[in-house]
């Protein structure tokens, strides 16, 4: 039982806002927490029931669904469920049902009330979505599977405008589907309809839909989040969007699924880039990335939810850079795919970056057709810089020959960095196992990935060389575990978040992808695909997320902290200007990072 009460403690302590009490009210309130665990798709209540108290997830799964039984969200460790009933009228606004085996801890209804009307930082954080705003927000971040309309309306492409219309009209909606073999291959609109039927009088009766169809159309996966929706709908200047599992088509998200929704400001930012006429013009975008930064920092967002939507605004103004440029210098002579690294490639882009970016050429590639490319890599990150991504310091950008090729030659080089893993090819090879396409043909790195995962992953060699690589970073630690500040400068008495922070924990994600060929490439989704492939135990993911979280979540309030007082963010903390609850945390999680290298370094991963 003891035991049970301490590891109630060691939980609370990490999850905001309990964070933020003092310490006496934290002890008070970590002994009122009630421990329940329900196997899975046990009831944990029903829409209408009084509700004991708040629940609290410390392991499992749980999903929440709504009066109609639509799933509204899911939730994972450290989220919280049963507020809006609470906030409301004592009973649940909504249903609540175990996903998997869950541990939950449930704060009795008194309790949770007395610490909203007692504590401003405990109820500003229950309340934020009271206003309109946050609500956009919280829809912004939802699946779309929540908005999507199913079952999806479809047709043949042999059917006949008029029959397609005719679907159309009876079931109210704008666009159907056009289906072959259980493919999606192309969306009929009553656009379409109007601009390639009626329009050039044509016979409705006779014209089949293939010949007015947008063939091929751009998908999005369920797992996808409403903001990807409307950065595709901005960007793209289009109203309908399928929902594809593969090649087959799951459901549709339009305009109108969205019309009581109002883009939030990452998604408005992504509209302007795509509108953008220079690189001067996205200079102004981008330079309000740091107040961006401010307000999702403010909104209490989760880190990989920050980093996600500014990285979205550098794969925009890329994207468009790159239309700017083709529109300069005329279609490619073959295709190509522009491939971003480092912190934009693993989506984790915060108030400071820099750009790492790349080239892969198709094979039909000649020498003779270089100037070409040699023009867009420099206009594009010539236009990255002007927006505040500055140029890489050890000139990872497209913009050099190396990182400019055609496929054959980077499979020639992830060939020799596996098979000859000194250290300069360790460095590399890290750096580009953090490739993400942004724009161009896809399927020139596709198999390229594969391939390379599956020649690394085989190489005991150049896995143990990856290993070491991954050890140079280390935690801010000194010997009797204080913390190891910067000795002098500038930065004097703090310490690098970023290098010494969040650094070891991607290189730490790195290295299970590549022990176990996971494809996710962002850290966070690095480490759960890690614990479900059980390369490293339960309790060691558990661990290592939570200090990964804490980690980024500092780093990110502090640069929002800087930007509030008119200064340039940057990676730098002072751990004694926080308070002694925060800095015990903040070294208890630099710990549990060194512990897990140590695991790694000594082989020891799957039992830690």
């Amino acid at each position: 039982m003891a035991n049970a009460a301490a590891d109630i403690a060691k939980f609370v302590e990490t999850v905001h806002p309990y964070d933020s009490l003092p310490r006496d009210e934290l002890e008070r309130v970590i002994g009122r927490f009630q421990r329940h665990k329900l196997k899975a798709d046990s009831k944990i209540y029903d829409l209408n029931e009084p509700l004991p108290g708040l629940y609290l997830i410390m392991e499992g799964n749980v999903e929440v669904r709504d009066s109609s039984g639509s799933l509204i969200s899911q939730l994972f460790p450290r989220n919280t469920l049963g507020e809006r009933g609470l906030l409301a009228d004592g009973r649940a606004a909504t249903n609540a049902r175990a996903l998997t085996d869950v541990v939950l801890l449930m704060l009795p209804a008194a309790e949770f009330r007395r610490l909203i009307n007692d504590y401003p930082v405990y109820s500003r954080f229950f309340t934020r979505g009271k206003t309109s705003d946050n609500r956009r927000n919280e829809l912004s971040l939802r699946k779309v599977s929540d908005l999507m309309s199913t079952p999806p309306l479809v047709c043949s492409p042999d059917d006949s405008a008029q029959q397609a219309a005719a679907v159309m009209r009876d079931r109210k909606v704008s666009s159907l589907g056009v289906i072959h073999n259980e493919r999606l291959i192309g969306i009929v609109t009553t656009g379409d309809l109007s601009a390639r039927v009626i329009a050039e009088g044509r016979d409705p009766a006779t014209t089949h839909v293939a010949a007015v169809m947008t063939p091929a159309p751009i998908g999005l996966g369920e797992d996808a989040l409403v903001s990807d929706v409307l950065n595709l709908m901005l960007e793209r200047k289009i109203a309908h969007l399928p929902i594809v599992d593969g090649e087959r088509m799951i459901g549709m998200v339009t305009q109108t699924d969205l019309t009581r929704f109002q883009a939030i400001s990452s998604s408005s930012m992504i509209g302007e880039a795509a509108n953008a006429e220079s690189a001067a013009d996205l200079s102004r975008i981008t330079a309000r990335i740091p107040q961006l930064l401010v307000q999702l920092v403010g909104g209490n967002h989760a880190h990989e939810v920050v980093t996600r939507l500014i990285t979205d605004i550098a794969d925009a103004a890329t994207r468009r850079l790159i239309i700017l440029a083709e529109q300069e210098l005329g279609p490619p002579p073959v295709p190509y795919l522009w491939l971003a690294c480092g912190s934009q490639g693993r989506q984790e882009q915060t108030g400071v970056s820099d750009q790492d970016n790349c080239i892969i050429i198709d094979d039909s590639f000649e020498e003779s057709q270089r100037p070409w490319f040699e023009k867009l890599a420099h206009f594009v990150s010539d236009g990255l810089n002007t927006c505040g991504y500055i140029y890489c310091p050890g000139d990872m950008m497209a913009t050099s020959r190396r990182w400019c090729q055609p496929a054959r030659v980077w499979r020639d080089y992830f060939r020799r960095w596996i098979d000859t893993p000194e250290p300069t090819a360790q460095m590399l090879a890290s750096v580009m196992f953090d490739l993400r396409p942004i724009a161009g043909k896809l399927s020139l790195f596709d198999d390229l990935q594969a391939e390379t995962l599956e020649q690394a992953s085989q190489n005991s060699i150049f896995v143990a060389h990856m290993i070491g690589n991954s050890l140079n970073h280390a935690p801010p630690l000194s010997l009797l575990r204080g913390f190891a500040t910067i000795r002098s400068g500038d930065y004097r008495n703090q310490i690098d978040m970023k290098h010494n922070g969040v650094v070891p924990v991607v290189d730490l994600g790195r290295v299970y992808a590549l022990m176990a060929r996971l494809t996710p490439v962002n850290t966070r989704a690095r480490l759960l695909a890690a614990e479900e492939a059980r390369i490293i135990s339960e309790s060691g993911a558990r661990d290592l997320i939570a200090a990964y979280d804490l980690i980024a979540e500092l780093r990110l309030r502090n640069q929002a902290s800087q930007v509030k007082a008119g200064a340039r963010p940057n990676n730098y903390l002072g751990p004694y200007d926080l308070g002694d609850f925060e800095r015990s945390h903040l070294r208890d999680a630099f710990v549990v990072v060194r512990t897990m290298q140590s695991a790694l370094a000594n082989g020891r991963a799957a039992k830690v």
